[in-house]
């Protein structure tokens, strides 16, 4: 058992570095491995449930490399299967967890309701006593699939809550390997994108600014993501140079990561950048593009 949490924890760590489409191999055949022992092999209630949680915390992770990778068909499925095992070891805070990434991808893929819908239902779920940074975690995704509803006030009010509940995390003694990621900044990033979507550049810009400026440059694929966020946000600032020359950081870096969700926000940057064709550093930009 511990050899499977090992591994599990290891597929999480690796995908910090390399992307869906790099990982999703290794990450299917760990998770049908896991399925297989569960089913085939003799234990006890106690072995029985620890093996449904490994499958659970494996199908989040497998389920957010297919995603990443563009195969979101195939990341639902695993992330349904994640909700069941989870819901059958009576690990509430797990399937929250589960059924958040899962909302987070219909935000993402044109099912905006379905994603409020799904990350309300996750939040609700893992009830008022699920760890505060669990609760920080599913309001983050909640203020994401209000923003991607057209719902800016109810999003503002998620990632207020959001703070809050982890504020409530004050000595850190949270011990879910899976939230190891769950932190101030990253609920900074979640904020500067939402002020990003909403188009309130003033205070998306410093935000991103300030995130980039500390961000681990080993972590390619975040980076892009986090600079096609920046870029945006300079050109509804109306500062075409910036955007552009952030836009040639963030193609640069797309071209090396195999992740479907980075050649996307690089398509969404170009699409903005059109605007400035006339702006020399940006035609320049537009042009190497296509």
């Amino acid at each position: 058992m511990a050899d499977l949490q090992q591994r599990v924890h290891g597929l999480r760590l690796a995908d910090d570095v390399l992307a869906g489409g790099d990982l999703i191999r290794p990450a299917l055949r760990e998770l049908r491995s896991a399925v297989k022992l569960y089913r085939e092999s003799n234990h006890t209630g106690n072995v029985g449930r620890e093996l449904l949680r490994q499958i659970g915390e494996l199908a989040q992770i497998a389920g957010w490399i297919a995603s990443d990778a563009g195969q979101h068909e195939e990341a639902e499925r695993i992330y349904r299967l994640g909700i069941s095992a989870a819901n059958q070891a009576e690990d509430h805070t797990l399937a929250g967890n589960l059924a958040g990434s899962l909302a987070y991808q219909f935000s993402n893929t044109g099912r905006e309701a379905e994603g409020v819908q799904l990350a309300r239902a996750a939040l609700d779920g893992a009830g008022l006593d699920a760890l505060p940074k669990a609760r920080a975690l599913y309001l983050d995704r909640m203020a994401w699939a209000h923003t991607k509803a057209g719902e800016p006030q109810l999003a503002m009010r998620a990632l207020g809550e959001a703070n809050e509940a982890l504020s409530q995390d004050s000595e850190g003694l949270e011990s879910l390997a899976y939230l190891y990621w769950v932190d101030a900044g990253e609920l900074q990033v979640m904020e500067s994108r939402v002020y990003t979507e909403l188009r309130r550049p003033l205070r998306a810009v410093p935000l991103l600014r300030d995130v980039l400026s500390r961000y681990d440059a080993t972590h390619a694929r975040e980076l892009a993501l986090y600079l096609s966020w920046l870029a945006v946000a300079l050109a509804d600032a109306n500062e075409p140079e910036e955007a552009a020359a952030t836009a040639e950081r963030v193609l640069t870096l797309s071209a090396d990561v195999a992740s479907e969700r980075t050649a996307e926000r690089g398509r969404v940057v170009l699409a903005k950048l059109e605007a400035f064709r006339n702006v020399p550093e940006v035609r320049a930009v537009l042009d190497s593009a296509a």
